[in-house]
């Protein structure tokens, strides 16, 4: 299963600190995956597939644990912080590296931008009259500073924001279910609002199909217990233990939330305004409890964030690593954090905060679509590069799972807010090819600078 020709992008990229523990790991994923996707964009998926969304969310949830076994097959073989777009490299072609990593890194550049921009909309339900693009700038800022410290540290600032939103969704479960059973004071709602509006299902399999294409987003994320292992303290032991208690729990929270909020609310009056989590409460009339939930799905977003940062960084730092792009960028500094790699990625975000002052209500949406199509291509190319690991033998599960993304991908053309992700597939590939032979001739031309320099055997003193 190994490719010994290609191990040398591995151990090029092992110049990170290993800093990270298995808790931190999950963490890290659970940081990723549980943001905007869960508190702010679960309402457009309730919108597509009524109550009936919790069947999506159960189908996403076999997705995505069938893509964490491949991913954690792959990992333990092979820790690097590249991952997947290493493996891609090493199993399936250099394109398919290449093209792995450049699209993870856009679609985190993107998803970060997004995650920035549902946290101005959180800091609207206080200070409505400052600009949104002013709170996109001001955090991602502060991601900078925070990503350019020791993976340690990091990982430990990380470790207690994602803590004070799993607390709190136990406590909003917690909650919800007194509020269902009428034990706050209130009558008891039950399951009313499961079957009304138009029943279950309103909008019939096809409803929970497409919504699929929603929920997804919502568990894009696991795949970064992947980029950990790069700087995993022990990857046999870590990943595997990350892998299934952060998919296992990820996939429990999902199904559990979802179910509560739509049993509290009417679904027809969920959407994008705010979070559903916040309106939710606000229709409880618990005095200051919308207020403290805003703060946590703020944190949220920042958590989730701070996450993607720390993705984009490693994504590009393993493209210099592999020299798709200058060898500066795949430099580390004192601290072992690929601050490079960091800041020339963080340019990205100015995009947000243009979007965010010229765009300030259809933003979010703009960027969930673009970053959708980076995402499902990654996702897609996680099964395939696993089927070329795990070659002759025939992984099963990893040929239901790709099928099942590539059948996604194209069924987004059919969701209006989603057309976007299916049109720019074409084009994207294109630009990737391009850039592919761009970057390989580039390539070719520093192998024969270092061949013919005299001193490129040297080992130094």
């Amino acid at each position: 299963m190994t490719r010994p020709a290609h191990d040398h992008e591995v151990r090029s990229e092992q110049v990170l600190a290993r800093q990270l523990s298995a808790p931190q790991q999950i963490m890290m994923a659970l940081g990723g995956a549980i943001g905007t996707g869960l508190f702010l964009a679960s309402g457009l998926a309730v919108n597509v597939a009524g109550p009936a969304v919790i069947l999506s969310y159960a189908i996403v949830a076999v997705v995505a644990l069938l893509l964490g076994a491949a991913l954690t097959e792959m990992a333990v073989a092979h820790p690097t912080a590249g991952a997947f777009g290493v493996y891609a490299g090493m199993y399936v072609s250099p394109f398919a590296g290449y093209a792995v990593r450049v699209s993870y890194w856009l679609m985190e550049v993107i998803a970060t931008g997004g995650q920035l921009v549902a946290a101005s909309i959180y800091m609207g339900y206080w200070l409505p009259a400052v600009p949104g693009a002013l709170w996109v700038l001001v955090f991602a800022v502060a991601l900078i500073y925070v990503n350019s410290r020791e993976v340690g540290e990091l990982g430990a600032v990380e470790y207690w924001l994602v803590m004070i939103k799993v607390v709190a969704i136990v406590l909003f479960v917690a909650l919800g279910v007194l509020v269902l059973a009428g034990v706050t004071g209130g009558p008891a709602i039950g399951l009313a609002n499961v079957t009304n509006q138009g029943g279950f299902m309103p909008f019939g399999l096809t409803g929970v199909w497409l919504a699929c294409c929603f929920v997804i987003y919502s568990f894009i994320g696991v795949e970064i217990v992947g980029v950990t292992s790069g700087e995993a303290s022990d990857p046999a032991r870590s990943i595997p233990r990350a892998m299934r208690r952060m998919v296992a729990g990820l996939s429990l929270i999902y199904i559990v939330t979802a179910t509560l909020l739509i049993a509290l609310t009417p679904w027809n009056q969920l959407g994008i305004g705010e979070s559903p989590f916040v309106s939710v409460l606000r229709r409880m009339a618990i005095p200051g409890a919308a207020g403290v939930m805003n703060a946590v799905v703020l944190l949220a977003a920042l958590s989730s964030a701070n996450a993607n940062f720390y993705l984009i960084a490693r994504t590009l730092f393993s493209l210099a690593r592999a020299g798709f792009v200058p060898q500066r960028l795949g430099a580390v500094s004192a601290r072992g954090a690929p601050v490079a790699a960091l800041l020339v990625s963080s340019a990205g975000l100015g995009v947000a905060v243009l979007v965010r002052a010229f765009w300030p209500q259809s933003a979010y949406v703009w960027f969930f679509g673009a970053a959708l199509f980076g995402a499902l291509f990654v996702w897609l190319m996680i099964f395939v590069t696993h089927i070329a690991f795990r070659a002759p033998s025939v992984p099963i599960a990893s040929y239901v799972g790709a099928a099942l993304i590539a059948a996604m991908l194209v069924s987004t053309w059919w969701v209006p807010d989603l057309r976007s992700t299916v049109v720019a597939g074409g084009p994207w590939m294109l630009l990737l090819a391009i850039g592919y032979r761009v970057s390989s001739a580039r390539r070719r031309v520093a192998e024969n600078v270092q061949r013919r320099s005299p001193v490129s055997n040297s080992t130094g003193p």
